[in-house]
């Protein structure tokens, strides 16, 4: 649709010609509210509207009551919840509330121009005002506001949350709306909401998003696509999450498609529109962002700790063809003494590449269990591509059809992928617990063998035109993720007891399964740039552990074929050192030694990698039972420092550790430091914070990182081949 400027056009998504039975229907003043076992709920009467986009009542219909419920959950938590054509959905596979994440009893005190909710402690929790606005008289011209709902929000007893009662420029021209939803011949269709946003007002989060820090003024998809690189609107992982800079969090309880607009249809308001006729958000309340995704977490799940091996070098390229081939890499890793802990085999160890069998091409890769036993006794674990979609041409194909394990349609379905000619039969259907438990028993066989973690690639698209056992594949396809990677992550933890999986896709809940890299990034600087900005934007939505490509995925321009620069080569590899884990993967050629210029450069960075895995290690501890990452935006801990609340090229690596990669073949940028004093990593250097170093030289074997002074950072102190020769007995503290 052509972009019109208009809400209701661009955003509640009418047709312009106002003629597929679409029908607004207006919030106004609620008439009742009571309390129910501890549960406040809020009568609100709805006006529909003129089928225009001059917004006014059509007043010959009658008004509809929907009742408003209010919940709280411990001390900082507001459930907001409405059912108009749907019921509420109490749990679902996005939740997992922590066992000390108690509901909170509410009381209503009305007075006369506004009723007050609080918890049994006191603490103010909504207030719904009754009051007139003032007026003084001066003018008919133009008629005077329709009804609406004035509602404040108290997630922590604190800091007001508002609807956007009155983001209008008239009765007629309205820019958002507080709550109101849509029918569509006469059926309730979808639903918005809007929260009233301050002119200097921050956004993040909303999944892995590769744009600026700040999101204000931007409409964003909640619905997951094929990213086909990391430079555009479209994302691997959508998250219906915000974090904004007025200390609250906002988290929508929906796998329907939705959109969020952000102060961009109106810089006044912070709107969201859902596919679907419910209602239903958690308001979270906090001093400090860290504290907000705590609570994030809290509703939908803390990150689980990854094994020690996984902290390691992963080494991959699309693809090794052979166990002679990947056997021929691992000797020389340990002939020429490059640590390393990992290898994957991407599409190639199928009888056909890209055609997902889950077994292993018994010419190539004769022996599989003794291939795997071979490697596990020289310290590599094995690490497995595969994809949730069944082909035509596959062993498993005419079984999975059979007993419905996948998606059934009367037609031929296309969903090749991107590199493939493979057309697929279905999506295999995690909504059938038998298909589900068939799923589980092809990665059982090969996690028996000895293979430590499965890589869930791809799951951000399923065939929506097909059936699916107990969901619509409109409600499926963004939870899609989460049932995917939970299958794989339970029966890897189950045979190998390492809870870890290599997952691209990613929704609500999905930080409980690590771990998740960062798509298909281009091998340039804005590539390297646009991952970073990703990665935060993600450790803004409740994710905790996440990588990327090393040193990018595909070439420029040419996709398969193009050169690697040296200098890209080593600078991502900078970037990856200082990420929660560490994996080189591509279109092609990824070994160091391919690059002979640079190869003692990369070893001596990897070395430094297994130096700070003991560090790695008691962050990553910290980041199973908190709201922080690994890989943190510089606003966690500086949310008031309003210059890191736009810098998105620069971050924390755990507590104490500020890193600055250098994204250009110049050699040379700015870094800014923040309040403190800050030790350089390399030199010693001693610098104060709250200051910009402007246009600092960086040579290509160095990279700007440093520890706050006073830090004591736990390192390794000998040098090792694998994480399987670490005694961390042997951990020494380092005080910068």
């Amino acid at each position: 649709m052509q972009q019109t400027n208009y809400q209701l056009f661009d955003f509640l998504d009418f047709n312009t010609e106002l003629n597929e039975g679409d029908r607004l229907w207006r919030a106004c003043t609620p008439t009742h509210v009571e309390e129910v076992k501890g549960t406040v709920f809020i009568t609100i009467p709805f006006q529909k509207q003129n089928n225009s986009n001059e917004i006014a009542p059509d007043l010959t219909v009658a008004t509809k009551e929907f009742k408003l419920r209010l919940k709280a959950y411990g001390d900082k938590i507001l459930r907001v919840s409405m059912a108009i054509g749907e019921p509420v959905l109490e749990q679902s596979e996005m939740l997992e509330l922590s066992p000390e994440l108690m509901i909170t009893s509410l009381s209503v005190e009305k007075k006369d121009l506004e009723w007050i909710i609080t918890d049994l402690k006191g603490n103010k929790k909504a207030v719904i005002s009754l009051k007139q606005p003032e007026t003084d008289w001066w003018s008919d011209l133009v008629p005077a506001p329709a009804e609406t709902i004035h509602l404040s929000f108290f997630p922590d007893g604190k800091k007001e949350v508002n609807l956007s009662a009155t983001d209008m420029f008239s009765p007629a021209r309205h820019d958002a709306f507080a709550l109101a939803f849509v029918e569509r011949n006469d059926t309730a269709h979808r639903t918005t909401f809007s929260l009233a946003a301050k002119a200097d007002e921050c956004f993040y989060g909303t999944g892995e998003r590769f744009t600026k820090m700040d999101l204000s003024g931007k409409t964003l998809q909640m619905r997951n696509q094929d990213g086909q690189g990391v430079n555009n609107r479209r994302t691997y992982k959508s998250v219906p999450f915000y974090l904004s800079s007025e200390n609250y969090g906002l988290f929508v309880h929906t796998n329907s498609f939705a959109k969020f607009s952000l102060a961009d249809h109106s810089t006044r308001s912070a709107q969201v529109m859902v596919e679907e006729p419910v209602v239903d958000f958690f308001l979270i309340g906090g001093d400090a962002p860290e504290e907000i995704l705590f609570g994030y977490r809290q509703l939908t799940g803390f990150p689980t700790m990854p094994p020690l091996w996984s902290f390691g070098v992963w080494m991959s390229r699309m693809t090794y063809f052979s166990a002679d081939e990947v056997n021929d890499i691992c000797d020389r890793m340990r002939q020429e003494d490059y640590p390393c802990d990992v290898i994957h085999i991407d599409t190639g160890w199928f009888e056909t590449d890209w055609l997902c069998e889950w077994k292993f091409n018994e010419t190539r890769f004769p022996v599989p269990e003794k291939f795997i036993r071979n490697l596990n006794k020289k310290g590599y674990r094995v690490s497995l591509w595969q994809l949730p979609y069944i082909s035509y041409k596959a062993l498993q194909y005419e079984e999975a059809d059979k007993n419905e394990y996948i998606s059934k349609s009367e037609r031929n379905l296309s969903g090749s992928s991107n590199f493939s000619v493979q057309d697929f039969a279905g999506t295999i259907d995690f909504t059938y617990d038998k298909a589900t438990e068939w799923y589980k028993g092809l990665l059982r066989k090969l996690l028996e063998m000895g293979v430590s973690c499965i890589k869930t690639d791809f799951g951000e698209d399923i065939h929506l035109d097909a059936e699916y056992h107990s969901m619509a594949p409109d409600k499926l396809h963004n939870l899609y993720p989460l049932l995917y990677q939970k299958a794989a992550y339970e029966v890897t933890k189950e045979v190998t007891g390492d809870g870890i999986i290599w997952a691209r896709a990613g929704w609500a809940g999905c930080q409980r399964y690590p771990l998740h890299w960062g798509g298909d990034s281009a091998c340039s600087w804005d590539g390297m740039a646009g991952s970073l900005k990703g990665g935060l934007q993600i450790g803004l939505s409740g994710f905790g552990f996440w990588s990327h490509d090393v040193p990018g995925f595909h070439g420029v321009p040419d996709f398969m074929n193009s050169v690697l620069p040296d200098d890209i080569y080593v600078r991502w590899t900078q970037f990856g050192v200082f990420s929660s884990h560490i994996r080189y993967h591509g279109s092609h050629k990824r070994e160091p030694w391919h690059y002979p210029n640079i190869a003692s450069i990369i070893q001596k960075w990897w070395k430094l990698r297994y130096s700070l895995i003991p560090y790695i290690l008691q962050q990553s501890e910290k980041t199973t039972c908190t709201g922080f990452p690994v890989l943190r935006a510089l606003i966690l801990h500086h949310p008031d420092d309003r210059t890191c609340r736009q810098i998105d090229d620069q971050y924390y690596f755990g507590d104490n550790m500020l890193v600055a990669p250098v994204m250009n073949s110049d050699n040379k940028r700015d870094i800014y430091l923040p309040e403190g004093a800050w030790v350089h990593f390399f030199t010693h250097e001693v610098f104060t914070g709250n200051q910009w170093l402007k246009n600092v030289d960086v040579p290509l074997e160095e990279m700007p990182v440093f520890v706050k002074q006073g830090a004591s950072i736990p390192m390794y102190p000998e040098d090792v081949n694998c994480t399987d020769e670490m005694d961390l007995a042997k951990v020494i503290e380092v005080v910068f």
